[in-house]
């Protein structure tokens, strides 16, 4: 039975050691193959560089000065003499109608004209008659008084006639439809043979943009940016048309007037634009960025490094600035460097930022210092989801 006890005793002390070399085994391997602290996290290098502050909307482009021109009389158009995109000039005629109508109107306004005339003269003769005889008192006074009454209506009745034959012969005048200004054509709404009715308002014949070298973009922002946005700032704004190219403009109006759809408010700003090459076509749309502040050579940081909040206990340095119930100061924030094994805060104010970096001010970072972006999700994901270790009999 000695035998037996020994036997067992001594398979079970081989047992316990092939156990024991095991876990240290494993514990040994894990401590080497175990990635130093600073791999669980992903670190920005400081550095300077330059940071634009801005606010977005889109836009329309449109010309500088857009004249509509139309026409005061109706008729039938019977001639054209531009199309889209010709270029005219102050006073060109660019259609003309059916002067029929107005022209009878004009010839009938001229005989009653001619007509008027003579009832003046001979009104004027009979004054002069009335006159003599009344010297002579073979009419009464009363006939004087008809005479030089009838006279007085004969020169009313050919001021009248006169000026309706000015009115004629001026609508007369309007079947040639003329440029206001010099331009460009961008839109003509009429054809050949087309009736135009100028009964009730004038009808649109032409579109002109007086010069598409000075242009302007029609922009909505919402009411939470229009606080920032002054006369005079700079834009920035792309096109796609030409995605490779970007173009500058000054806000030149801040309109009042807002605008409400859907419960959502905005206010126009008026961009003024030039556009010497004449690429910009009305009608674009524009991406338009108002510039709100522009920093040089200035320390920055990503803006997820702001947002960065250590998951495992920092540093002693941590707790008061780590605490819930501690207020934020406005424009602050805190960074974190990697010392000693563990994440150290650093309180810094945060200036202006571009929505990808922000500018930060401090004393105690300078260019070269890493600071802790995020924690290496692959560390993470395998810290949560690794095995508990062996646990030895």
């Amino acid at each position: 039975m000695n035998i037996v006890k020994k036997m067992l005793l001594h398979k079970f002390t081989i047992i316990l050691a092939l156990i024991a070399v095991c876990v240290g085994g494993y514990y040994g391997w894990e401590e080497y193959t175990k990635p130093p602290l600073e791999a669980k996290y992903k670190f920005h290098t400081l550095e300077l560089g330059d940071v634009t502050q801005s606010v977005s909307a889109n836009g329309t482009l449109n010309p500088l000065v857009l004249v509509t021109v139309g026409t005061q009389v109706s008729g039938k158009v019977i001639k054209l003499y531009v199309d889209f995109n010709d270029r005219v000039e102050q006073g060109q005629i660019l259609a003309e109608l059916d002067p029929a109508l107005l022209d009878a109107q004009a010839a009938q306004s001229a005989a009653s004209v001619q007509s008027a005339e003579a009832s003046l003269e001979l009104a004027i003769a009979n004054e002069k008659r009335s006159r003599e005889l009344f010297s002579k008192e073979y009419i009464s006074k009363q006939e004087l008084d008809v005479s030089v009454q009838e006279l007085k209506a004969a020169r009313a009745a050919l001021d009248l006639a006169r000026a309706q034959s000015q009115k004629d012969r001026t609508n007369q005048g309007y079947t040639i439809v003329r440029s206001p200004v010099s331009g460009v054509v961008v839109d003509r709404q009429i054809d050949v043979g087309q009736t135009v009715a100028a009964s009730l308002s004038a009808p649109i014949l032409f579109k002109i943009a007086q010069d598409l070298r000075q242009m302007q973009i029609d922009s909505n922002f919402a009411e939470a940016d229009i606080g920032r946005i002054k006369v005079g700032q700079k834009v920035t704004f792309a096109v796609d048309a030409f995605p490779n190219n970007a173009f500058v403009g000054v806000v030149k109006q801040v309109r009042l007037n807002a605008t409400t759809v859907s419960n959502v408010v905005t206010y126009d700003v008026v961009v003024t634009v030039e556009n010497p090459d004449e690429i910009l076509i009305p009608g674009m749309t524009a991406y338009v960025n108002v510039i709100l502040a522009e920093k040089k050579n200035v320390l920055l940081v990503p803006n997820a490094a702001l947002r960065y909040k250590p998951t495992m206990p920092p540093s002693k340095d941590a707790k008061p600035v780590m605490q819930k119930k501690e207020k934020k100061e406005s424009g602050s924030a805190t960074l974190f460097v990697f010392e000693n094994g563990v994440p150290k805060p650093v309180k810094v104010s945060v200036g202006i930022s571009d929505n990808r970096l922000s500018e930060i001010i401090t004393d105690e970072l300078k260019v070269g210092d890493r600071i802790i972006v995020e924690e290496a999700k692959s560390t993470v994901s395998s810290s949560k989801n690794s095995p508990p270790p062996m646990r030895p009999f």
